[in-house]
């Protein structure tokens, strides 16, 4: 792979190397670990420059290396950080010592997405072996903060472009967009994340004395209800329905003949472009007011909507599946959110392709091996047709 001092033909080693070398290094989020350093090497071996963008305690990374002719921009985004490894007791191996068995990978971040980096890398470099001119400009956007609060990373890195002048045109993101096998589905799209923070006041007092306190137990129950049954819109053709979860109730001190003064209840809303962030909080307001509710609210809108209808981008990704894997695509919204969202709003064509997300987050996260190698092929076959077509 390098050129200069030594080459390394053999790609489907490096991929594999790569990714176990990046699954070694403990980058829990928000920390980077040296992982960013690690491609950094390689990047700049392919001719690539490199930038270091730290923002806070978030470690970027932003590459380019621009072909013999001006061009689009094809960016590669993608994130170093994972997120804890949980019971350790649990795991088959060390999470952060990678071993391969059976043909699949096992290590924290194998599929969430140390893989599809590697894949990144040595797919760039196969479609650099066959191809010396093209056009236009190849890059990546690597960040340490995906998993975490997603403050400083790519939406920093954004705005930093845009400070620049600098677009990307088309980015590939390589989250592990797969189901049941490599490339059966992409992501051309994300629904958004709206989270809240409800603290419903009541009065606290002796569980034999009821008519002294406000229970806001009792009190909260109905509109909790009416509130996790309500249908917030029908979604459309591209987006399911939001949806509203309930993820945390507490309230008491851990006593049984206290009324608590206080429940506080987190959810979040995962919406669809039928209903804006706006509504959703002037609805739910709404239902709680019925309810003559004491209660106080915070919002944290995490990301918007967002959908990439048609384009070249969407259109070169399934021909390169198709040729590369001899399957038909789907393409979906469903799922968590990703740093698409902060990339997407500045006009970008924006896919996500990766592995399978079966083990994402979970002990023992594992990727098959041959997945890897074939997504280095897709990357690069992607990269043939929207570089070097006429």
């Amino acid at each position: 792979m390098y050129r200069g001092d030594h080459e390394i033909a053999d790609l489907d080693n490096l991929t594999l190397l790569l990714t176990q070398e990046l699954i070694a290094k403990r980058s829990i989020s928000p920390i980077d670990g040296g992982c960013q350093e690690l491609l950094a090497t390689y990047l700049r071996n392919m001719g690539f420059t490199v930038e270091h963008l730290p923002f806070g305690d978030v470690s970027n990374l932003w590459a380019t290396l621009e072909g013999t002719t001006p061009g689009p921009i094809l960016a590669f985004a993608g994130h170093t950080d994972v997120v804890p490894p949980g019971p350790i007791d649990e795991w088959h191996s060390d999470p952060f010592s990678p071993i391969i068995k059976d043909g699949m990978l096992f290590g924290r971040g194998a599929a969430d997405m140390k893989g599809s980096l590697a894949a990144m890398i040595t797919g760039i470099q196969r479609f650099l072996n066959k191809n010396t001119n093209y056009k236009g400009t190849i890059a990546l956007l690597i960040t340490s903060d995906e998993e975490a609060s997603a403050i400083n990373g790519t939406a920093k890195v954004m705005e930093d472009l845009k400070s620049r002048k600098t677009k990307i045109d088309w980015c590939i993101v390589g989250e592990p967009s797969s189901s049941k096998s490599l490339g059966d589905v992409i992501r051309v799209g994300r629904r958004g994340s709206l989270s809240g923070d409800l603290r419903i006041n009541g009065r606290q007092g002796h569980v034999a004395y009821p008519k002294d306190a406000i229970n806001p137990i009792h009190l909260a129950m109905p509109a909790l209800h009416e509130l996790s049954s309500e249908q917030w819109d029908e979604g459309n053709e591209f987006f399911p329905a939001t949806t509203m979860q309930l993820s945390n109730i507490h309230a008491g001190s851990g006593v049984n003949n206290v009324i608590p003064s206080a429940l506080d209840v987190m959810f979040n809303f995962r919406y669809s472009p039928e209903i804006t962030a706006e509504e959703l909080k002037t609805k739910t307001i709404e239902i709680l007011k019925k309810y003559s509710l004491n209660f106080d609210i915070k919002w944290h809108l995490s990301g918007r909507p967002f959908i990439t209808h048609g384009g070249e981008l969407v259109s070169a990704t399934r021909a390169s599946i198709r040729e590369v894997l001899n399957i038909e695509t789907e393409l979906s919204t469903s799922g968590g959110t990703s740093d698409g969202r902060f990339i997407a709003p500045t006009g970008t064509q924006v896919i996500e392709l990766g592995p399978s997300n079966k083990t994402i987050h979970k002990v023992n996260e594992c990727v098959n091996t041959n997945d890897l190698l074939h997504l280095s092929r897709v990357y690069a076959d992607i990269l043939g047709r929207m570089l070097t077509s006429p």
